[in-house]
């Protein structure tokens, strides 16, 4: 009987945790560790940083709901890897062996790469529940004495999405507060462009974003690469299509929320073989490594070339769909492994999201995400702000439910005219 491990328990771990149970065979065991006992959606900390939620409200203590499906549940962080022995480290000193590796740990959040960014500096972080609790701790003091605001990314973000919801909810917020009117914002940008997002644009995204962006009285600036922050000011550098520089920026702030690089976490950096220059993990395209047969990697950690070159480097997004869709081609390759067989499933890296606007929003779909596409287009309303509220309810109840095979843009779609997104493909060969 074969022993799967889960390294990590967040949008990729906790379903791929739940639809590995279900496909294991009678005495497969299931695993899951975690740096944290709770489960967090991670799409709400826009939401919870001007506090429109509280942490309780998205956070979900997994090792009840784990215990139900017969899953066991270690909370200790990784100290190190072996794949040579196929066993993990933990740092609470438990060796941990295993026949299957799946790691879904996300990303470590590169904050130290710029002075002054992050948390431990001068601005705040929707990356993590804590981040985005002591960003509203942050917020509520700023709301008493209002001043500028910067939002935006660094250079080599792979995720803009919450850049832009999170200033368009500061925006709304804002406005609700009637203090809009004492706050210049600015959106501070690696993309090429408004509205490329790391994916090329995605229909019309430039269009509508740079309109939203106007319309909510929000400067930007694009091709931007933060030298370093100061407490107050941040220093931007602007370079032309080139990468040549075009302007330097001293910017002022009261506030700042600034989405930093990823990169993997410091363990797998000391094996060669399984990640690349930036720490991801290099996987084939059944999701397993070329190094280790028996390790294979979903969600953010995985190693993903950019789009295309920008003048100032940008890295492509994973979004909650295209997990999804790694989490199934994952389990039933697993499957297939333990049954003897190759594995031939294939997620389908489609991309939808749905970006909320504080009261309105916008939904893109690419399929695939990485272009040439059969299917590319962004479309904008008030709905787009209902489903992403759905979505939180549909997803905290699943956790709890145990089984999240079909993330719940499924729904969406249906409603949109779209025919429902395969989670995976079989291989011809």
């Amino acid at each position: 009987m074969a022993h799967i491990v889960i390294l990590g328990a967040g949008i990729g771990g906790i379903p791929m945790a739940y639809e590995m149970k279900e496909l294991a065979r009678p005495g497969d065991q299931v695993t899951v560790v975690s740096n944290t006992s709770y489960f967090h959606f991670v799409p709400s900390n826009p939401w919870v940083a001007v506090g429109w939620r509280t942490p309780e409200d998205i956070k979900i203590e997994l090792a009840p709901y784990l215990k139900r499906k017969g899953i066991d549940f270690i909370v200790s962080a990784l100290k190190e890897i072996k794949p040579a022995d196929d066993q993990l480290e933990l740092m609470d000193g438990t060796q941990l062996n295993y026949d299957y590796l799946v790691i879904a740990t996300g990303p470590r959040l590169a904050f130290d790469e710029i002075p002054g960014l992050g948390p431990d500096g001068f601005t705040e972080s929707i990356c993590h529940v804590d981040h985005a609790h002591n960003a509203s701790n942050t917020w509520n003091k700023f709301v008493g004495n209002p001043g500028p605001v910067i939002i935006g990314a660094a250079q080599l973000a792979s995720c803009f999405g919450p850049a832009y919801e999170f200033a368009f909810i500061v925006d709304k917020d804002l406005r609700k507060r009637y203090i809009r009117d004492k706050v210049p914002m600015t959106f501070v940008t690696p993309e090429p462009y408004i509205g490329h997002l790391g994916l090329g644009g995605v229909g019309d995204s430039k269009g509508m974003l740079e309109s939203a962006l106007r319309n909510a009285h929000i400067n930007w600036i694009t091709n931007a690469k933060i030298e370093k922050v100061e407490e107050g000011v941040m220093h931007v550098l602007e370079v032309d299509e080139n990468g040549e520089e075009k302007k330097r920026h001293e910017l002022p702030f009261s506030y700042s929320m600034m989405l930093p690089a990823f990169t993997g976490i410091e363990p797998f950096l000391k094996v060669e073989g399984l990640v690349n220059p930036r720490g991801f993990i290099l996987i084939d395209k059944h999701q397993c490594n070329p190094t280790f047969k028996n390790i294979f990697a979903v969600g953010v950690c995985v190693a993903i070339p950019p789009v295309e070159q920008t003048p100032v480097p940008t890295g492509a997004p994973k979004t909650g769909y295209m997990i999804e869709s790694m989490v199934t081609a994952t389990a039933h390759n697993i499957h297939d492994c333990m049954d003897g067989k190759e594995a031939t499933y294939e997620a389908t890296w489609n991309a939808v999201c749905l970006a909320d606007m504080g009261d309105t929003g916008i939904a893109f779909v690419a399929m695939p995400q990485i272009p040439p596409r059969n299917v590319t287009w962004a479309k904008s309303g008030k709905w787009v702000h209902v489903a992403k509220v759905a979505f939180e309810k549909y997803f905290l109840r699943k956790v709890k439910k145990g089984k999240i095979n079909s993330y719940a843009e499924h729904v969406v779609l249906k409603l949109l005219g779209i025919e429902k997104l395969k989670d995976v493909k079989q291989s011809k060969e």
